[in-house]
């Protein structure tokens, strides 16, 4: 019999793929599950496998459009036996290689082999790479034990061993997997040894490195394996993990060993002096440049943000706010505001609360277009721009129009300490109607921020400068800020925008107006 291979759904907006290379080749014999082909959408890449063991017969080239549903290949009949070599005789009967096929401890063997496939992650995610294998192929692992690290556009999270026994590992560190394709096998069941020991070896040697040793050794999977941030700071500086010391949980490595991990010195020759050179000295110590494959958060933010300046009619509106009466309210109330509610007293409560409040008379600002309607909110779930170790990311306080500033201070230091420890989940990063960035912090005076798809508006935050401003025809010394409103201009007039940052701008000005709703 034969097995048509099509093209499977990759999401719905996907209507056609490329197919980009081929990985096995016409009369190959190709097993279940082995990948057979990489197909490319405007998306994303990913692998096509076999649905079942056999020999494969191309049907599509390498190049070709092809729509979803279309046949790729086909697998001809071949239960699963080894192939005939490529000089053997084509009309070799397979029939002495099917009565070896399977023999009892072969069949124990396959009842006992667990795939391992890449769980679902969230609604919006199709797909995820494979950073990093926490276990080596053969090696013996314990039931719920880390084996893998995943990354996905939002973060980044561990593939566990579903049981216990030995890997078989499948894909590749690097590999872009869509959810539920097999990352790995677990063959054999309880702590299994990688492979039969050889002839001579006794069964205690042979299982002499399971995991039931490694407690006498004061190891674990963990010991010597950076975390997500570690091991970017330690790529960055170049540093080879197994120089590096953990003083985590069970020896892993943590980001603040990272950062004081240092480099060994390259050995450079010392310039030699001369009195008068007769061209201009080159400079001493290696020249050489680092290339690092693109996070799949990376990749998914470059496209996003393509993709809202070629699909929204985006505009930006600024004003100043002066920041003198929030200042003072802070200075003279920080102390007995930390000691009632154990958090500080910072801006972004305030500005938070404001925009809340502007969404209230302009619900224009926070609606987003769904197909040929837009969708309007009577609740302000706000998004909070962080910036983590592995990119922007942007966690959500959930109704933020009914919170107190110690509330929204509160919510804002448990999203931000999960973001830098890359620790957010899919549900605090999804559902924002508006968002606001401080590129303050970092110095910024005046930026033009961009939509956060689909949302239709973003405030962003600047430094305070001491400017000199006229106030009642006098001139003074005043902390000031810039504000800018980038907004869609398909959903959001330029009445309504200047209108939300004007309101915003007289809260923050009197911020009893916050306190009274007023």
């Amino acid at each position: 019999m034969s097995l048509e291979i099509k093209v499977p759904p990759v999401g719905e907006s996907i209507t056609e793929v490329t197919l980009s290379a081929w990985k096995k080749e016409e009369g190959d014999h190709v097993e279940m599950d082995e990948v057979i082909a990489e197909l490319e959408s405007d998306k994303a890449t990913f692998e096509l496998t076999a649905e079942k063991a056999g020999t494969l017969k191309r049907v599509a080239n390498e190049g070709d459009t092809l729509a979803i549903g279309a046949v790729v290949a086909n697998i001809e009949e071949g239960e699963g036996a080894p192939a005939a070599t490529a000089d053997a005789a084509p009309a070799a009967k397979p029939e002495p290689a099917k009565e070896k096929e399977k023999t009892p401890a072969d069949t124990a063997t396959e009842a006992s082999s667990l795939e391992i496939k890449v769980p679902a992650v969230g609604e919006s995610i199709t797909e995820v790479t494979l950073s990093r294998w926490i276990k080596n192929d053969g090696d013996a692992v314990e039931m719920d034990e880390a084996i893998a690290e995943l990354e996905s556009d939002k973060a980044t999270f561990e593939l566990t061993a579903e049981k216990a026994g030995t890997l078989k590992t499948i894909a590749k560190e690097g590999d872009t997997l869509a959810i539920g394709a097999v990352v790995c096998t677990i063959e054999g069941s309880g702590a299994a040894a990688p492979s039969a020991p050889p002839a001579g070896t006794s069964v205690a040697d042979a299982t002499n490195e399971s995991p039931q040793t490694s407690p006498s050794k004061g190891t674990t999977y963990a010991s010597g394996t950076p975390s997500p941030a570690a091991a970017k700071i330690l790529a960055e500086k170049g540093i080879d993990t197994k120089a590096v010391s953990g003083s985590g949980v069970d020896g892993r490595i943590t980001k603040g060993d990272a950062l004081n991990a240092k480099a060994e010195a390259p050995k450079a020759a010392s310039p030699k002096p001369t009195a008068a050179p007769a061209a201009p000295a080159q400079p001493a110590g290696p020249r050489s440049d680092r290339r690092e494959k693109m996070s799949s958060l990376r990749k998914t933010v470059a496209k996003r943000l393509v993709a809202v300046k070629n699909e929204t009619a985006m505009l930006t509106t600024f004003n100043e706010v002066d920041m003198a009466p929030i200042m003072e309210l802070r200075s003279k109330y920080k102390e007995k505001f930390k000691d009632k509610h154990g958090v500080g007293l910072g801006f972004m409560s305030f500005f938070t609360k404001a925009v809340t409040e502007a969404l209230k008379e302009w619900p224009a600002v926070g609606a987003r277009i769904e197909g040929e309607e837009v969708v309007y909110s009577n609740f302000a779930d706000i998004s909070i721009a962080v910036s983590a170790p592995k990119g922007l990311v942007v966690p959500v306080i959930r109704n933020a129009e009914s919170m107190s500033l110690a509330e929204i201070e509160k919510a804002i230091v448990v999203l931000a300490g999960k973001a830098r420890e890359n620790k957010l989940s899919i549900e605090e990063m999804t559902g924002g109607t508006f968002t606001i960035t401080n590129g303050g912090v970092f110095g910024s005076m005046l930026s033009t921020p961009i939509i956060n798809s689909p949302q239709s508006a973003i405030l962003g935050m600047h430094n305070i400068i001491e400017r000199p401003v006229a106030v009642n025809g006098q001139v003074v010394i005043r902390p000031m800020m810039y504000l800018a409103l980038s907004y869609d201009h398909r959903i959001v007039d330029g009445r309504e925008s200047v209108s939300f940052l004007v309101r915003v701008k007289q809260l923050l000005e009197d911020p009893t107006r916050l306190l009274l709703g007023v």
